[in-house]
């Protein structure tokens, strides 16, 4: 595996995804015998993306294992990036056949595959062979994101530690409201409902009328249908596909039947950043209790992609971190969120009660950073580092020239510190990518109200 020339100080083992890609393509190159590989992600909707890699020559046993791990950590990467419930594979039937058996028999792959199949497409996954003049053509679709302002909205965004809510009026923001909670042990799909609708009515009561309604949260969004997320994870199956999935169509009857809007906070997030700096071609990373990422196209669209980069490897050493949820290692919930910050606490020497809670841990690590304890300063230099690289990585998925910096593991001098980290990367590794690619980091205002503004722009009042 690549050694990166910049070592994460809390993290010898890191081995960034994009330098083991570039690795792997210099070795396939070098051979002088590599076999093209086709990908093609295929979604219910009929949309297609369309990816080329290469495999070493076949016969060697070194080859053949490296050329299955490649295939299967860029697999994954794309299953959280894209999605799909169907995957087309122009290869090799050795390698394609060692990929079915992972996501059949391996119990990350199975996460995957249940998590893409069932929950998100409604199709059982499948990955199938075919010859590389089968592969399905690319196609998809983009739609525009939000960017309504006219008349009186609600804004409201669920987080895994909070939620927040804003009364809007053409494009003025004239009440907000955080509100601390924790729904993840909460088992009654009842309590979700009454805790969104008591944050709408507190709005409401701030404006003359309310005209639309939009909304960011932590999951996969479909048509405002819930598919998968960590905010309802106490709820029991049968109770999540009868109550919580049509969580947000049930509130839209409750309110009247008025345009009513809800999207991944990532992508919410991504727009608020493209509306705060007036241009595209953004993406979005929320450091918060989990990774959350969103991204604004160079035409000001969203895709059909999921973004659930949280799930999506990063780091290929085998003995990084494991995400608890999927049981995967390397993931990148595990390097930028609140979860990071617990992971190195112990690294950096700093010590905190077993069973402290992330948020407090990271509010400790704040005040030490505020004191200038070096050992809070390496946790902040460490996650730089990771995000250089990272963003790297997601340069070879994503067209974009602006990246939205965000979150509470942000706040403060640490997030300066993450940022300082992130360009020395980019300045020495990759100094193309260090001229095109811009920061924007929202100041207290943006933060408070640019989501809230965001969510709120989603509906067209027109379109009802």
């Amino acid at each position: 595996m690549s050694a990166p020339q910049i070592v994460p100080v809390l993290d010898p083992g890191f081995r960034p995804a994009v330098l083991c890609n570039r690795a792997h393509a210099a070795a396939c190159s070098a051979s002088g015998a590599s076999e093209p590989i086709g990908i093609a992600l295929e979604q219910a909707d009929g949309s297609i993306f369309r990816f080329d890699t290469q495999a070493l020559p076949e016969g060697d046993a070194a080859n053949e294992a490296a050329n299955a791990a490649h295939l299967e950590r860029l697999i994954k990467f794309l299953l959280w990036s894209r999605g799909a419930w169907r995957i087309h594979i122009a290869g090799s039937a050795k390698l394609v056949e060692g990929l079915q058996s992972h996501y059949r028999t391996a119990a990350t792959g199975q996460f995957d595959a249940d998590i893409m199949g069932d929950k998100v497409y409604g199709k059982p996954f499948e990955i199938v062979r075919v010859a590389a003049a089968e592969l399905p053509a690319e196609k998809s679709a983009v739609a525009p994101l939000g960017r309504h302002l006219d008349g009186c909205r609600i804004g409201f965004d669920l987080g895994a530690s909070d939620r927040k809510v804003a009364a809007v009026q053409d494009g003025e923001v004239l009440f907000s409201e955080e509100v601390e909670w924790d729904p993840r042990p909460q088992t009654d799909p009842q309590w979700h409902f009454n805790e969104i609708m008591t944050c709408l009515k507190s709005a409401a009561e701030k404006l003359p009328r309310v005209d639309a309604i939009g909304g960011s949260s932590a999951g996969v969004i479909v048509n405002n249908q819930i598919r998968i997320a960590s905010l309802f994870r106490g709820v029991p199956e049968d109770l999540f596909k009868t109550r919580v999935r049509n969580i947000f169509p049930e509130l839209r009857e409750a309110w009247d039947g008025i345009p009513f809007d809800v999207a991944n906070d990532g992508e919410v997030t991504a727009l608020a950043g493209s509306m705060a700096i007036n241009d595209n071609g953004v993406l979005g990373i929320a450091m918060g209790s989990s990774e959350a990422v969103g991204y604004v196209t160079p035409e000001g669209a969203i895709t059909t992609w999921l973004n659930e980069l949280a799930f999506a490897p990063v780091d290929h050493n085998t003995g990084a971190a494991i995400d608890e949820w999927s049981g995967d290692f390397g993931c990148g919930v595990q390097y930028f969120s609140q979860q990071a910050v617990g992971k190195l606490i112990p690294h950096a020497g700093i010590d905190v009660p077993a069973d402290m809670p992330l948020p407090d841990q990271l509010k400790q690590v704040q005040a030490l950073m505020a004191e200038g304890d070096d050992r809070a300063r390496k946790i902040y230099q460490t996650i730089g580092t990771y995000l250089g690289y990272t963003l790297a990585h997601y340069s070879d998925f994503y067209d974009f020239k602006t990246v939205l910096i965000l979150g509470r593991v942000t706040t403060g001098e640490g997030g300066q510190i993450i940022m300082d980290g992130a360009r020395d990367v980019l300045k020495t590794e990759f100094p193309d990518l260090n001229e095109k690619i811009g920061y924007h980091v929202p100041d207290e205002k943006e933060k408070r109200h640019g989501q809230a503004i965001a969510a709120a722009s989603l509906p067209s009042i027109d379109a009802a």
